[in-house]
């Protein structure tokens, strides 16, 4: 079993977990940086194609304070104030920071171009073109990581447990993914920076290692959870026919800026059926999009995937070509000619607005444990504004990676052998019971995404949700231990997916109780049995663990005063 010390050990090396070690070895602390996957390769930031929302006032005038109105606005009385007027505050410094580093953000006039998007009140969302924002943020974080000689990158390690000795983070467990062995990590301070929770349903638009496992280890350590009732669908993720290298949910700009039309499985417009009207417009809010196309799909009306047609038909090439040129040539190298053809779309898990509870450093109650990007809970309360993932992913990253290098410097290592012994017993036992032909773990990761789908997805019931339950705990108790992870020791890919399962499970229960115990409808949370918001419910629902037991509580936000929120 090897061992190896650092500093600052980050887990996840996305967007956040690059940030945070760049700033953390800035800072004079020696880290390690790893990842299940490859350093910089993974995660939700290389994936997205889409606008980064930043107040730099170079399109027309805007201010932090305005686009924090905006994000809380978006939060629907929920948002952490503090985390969310930090967003806003430091977003302009991280984002001309990563330009001095090399990303090539359009520009017009010689300033940063920035453009509208739904829900803020000015044009504030820069980009790199219409395909590459993710791509080209992550190439230059992997290029700024790999010339910091502090930084150590370990790729296709898995961590599978915190470790903890009277409320202080000492280090970690993580499983080799290549030779099956284990390895222990010594550090003095951690960053969990492993992304959100999307793997957990059947519709996805993420990553496909996001599967929880920051809010599982943060969870186990001892940490707070808030908001994890909040789960963000985008209601017109594509579908088919298949896309390849192409962000699932392009489609939104091409809806509000071209027009695109929303039609069932008949080919008939149907919105209007839902409340709302979109004849000519185009721009029914997402909620009820997504409201009626599933809608749409129960009553039988639905495309053959699942989900409804968005239709181009009746714009010109010569218009469409206009507003995104290079889109259009890389749809028509996948086979979809939007003169032609409809596609299908429908809603899909995107982001989590809940996650680890931390203070103003990103420190979770647990010492020395901190929280990164779409870990973090709190900043987007109960719905999240479009454009600020990617802010909140690098201004959470530098302040976690500043925190950490300072913690660092106060603490002594405090390794504690023993504490590895539940991790290796696990492996141990593990590997005693592997056999072929029993049901592998992979296996009932599709089942628990398709009963998060089906019974936690974008409208819920408290019927459902306790299904739900009842199935998670079965998992838990009765599936889990049973299943076959294989006799190999070298690539064992059931050996991750069995860690990974467990993860997924402790965070899928966190999901579903924290959605029953809201028993409204706001934001992202849209429950068919309480569909209007309650402001009884205008505060926050934080779990955690005692005595392996999941207990609730109720909070109240996190407010600025007057005289912040005008400082901000």
């Amino acid at each position: 079993m090897s061992h190896l010390s650092a500093d600052v050990l980050i887990v996840g090396a996305g967007g956040a977990g690059m940030y945070a070690a760049i700033t953390a070895a800035g800072s004079g602390a020696s880290v390690l940086l790893v990842d299940k996957g490859q350093v910089g390769r993974g995660g939700a930031t290389i994936m997205a194609q889409m606008t980064v929302a930043v107040a730099l006032g170079e399109e027309e005038p805007d201010s932090p304070s305005l686009h924090l109105e905006d994000t809380l606005r978006a939060g629907r009385g929920l948002c952490n104030e503090e985390l969310a007027a930090l967003v806003c505050e430091e977003g302009p410094t991280r984002i001309v920071e990563m330009d001095q580093w090399g990303v090539r953000w359009a520009r017009e006039n010689d300033h940063i171009k920035q453009e509208m998007a739904p829900g803020h009140s000015v044009k504030r969302c820069c980009y790199v073109d219409f395909l590459n924002t993710g791509p080209a943020v992550a190439a230059t974080l992997r290029r700024k990581v790999g010339e910091i000689p502090e930084i150590r990158r370990v790729s296709n390690l898995a961590v599978i447990d915190i470790l903890v000795r009277d409320a202080r983070a000492l280090g970690a467990v993580a499983l080799n993914l290549v030779d099956g062995d284990l390895v222990t990590i010594q550090a003095k301070a951690i960053v969990l920076a492993a992304g959100g929770l999307t793997k957990i349903y059947a519709r996805n638009s993420a990553s496909a290692n996001m599967g929880g496992e920051a809010y599982a280890l943060a969870l186990w350590a001892g940490a707070e959870l808030i908001d994890m009732e909040f789960v963000q669908f985008f209601p017109i993720g594509h579908l088919a026919p298949r896309l390849v290298g192409m962000d699932p949910i392009m489609w939104d700009p091409f809806r509000y800026k071209l027009g695109g039309k929303l039609l069932n499985g008949q080919f008939d417009e149907f919105i209007d059926r839902y409340g709302s009207s979109d004849f000519g417009k185009y721009n029914a809010t997402r909620d009820i999009a997504a409201y009626a196309i599933l809608k749409e799909v129960e009553a039988g009306r639905g495309t053959p995937h699942g989900g409804a047609y968005l239709d181009f038909r009746h714009i010109s090439e010569a218009e469409l070509r206009s507003a995104f040129g290079p889109v259009i040539d890389r749809l028509l190298a996948n086979g979809i000619d939007l003169t032609k053809m409809p596609v299908e779309v429908g809603p899909m898990a995107h982001y989590h607005m809940g996650g680890v509870r931390v203070d103003l450093n990103m420190q979770s109650r647990v010492e020395g444990l901190y929280a990164a990007g779409e870990a973090v809970g709190g900043a987007n309360g109960a719905n999240r504004l479009s454009g600020n993932a990617i802010t909140e992913a690098f201004v959470f990253g530098a302040r976690a990676g500043s925190a950490a290098a300072e913690k660092a410097k106060q603490t002594k290592f405090g390794w504690d052998e023993t504490l590895t012994m539940v991790s290796r017993n696990q492996v141990e036992q593990l590997r005693r019971n592997a056999a072929s032909g029993g049901t592998p773990p992979a296996h009932l990761q599709a089942d628990l995404q398709t009963l998060m789908w089906e019974n936690a997805g974008p409208f819920r019931s408290g019927e459902r949700l306790a299904a739900a339950l009842a199935r998670i705990e079965e998992m838990q108790r009765h599936d889990l231990p049973d299943l076959c992870v294989g006799a190999e020791r070298q690539f064992n890919l059931d050996l991750q997916d069995w860690f990974e399962l467990r993860a997924m499970l402790a965070t899928a229960e966190a999901v579903v109780r924290s959605a029953l115990g809201r028993t409204e409808s706001r934001g992202a949370h849209q429950r068919e049995d309480f569909p209007i918001a309650d402001y009884h419910l205008l505060k926050n629902q934080v779990v955690e663990l005692k005595d392996w037991e999941f207990a609730a509580r109720w909070v109240a936000p996190v407010r600025l005063n007057r005289s912040q929120a005008r400082h901000a």
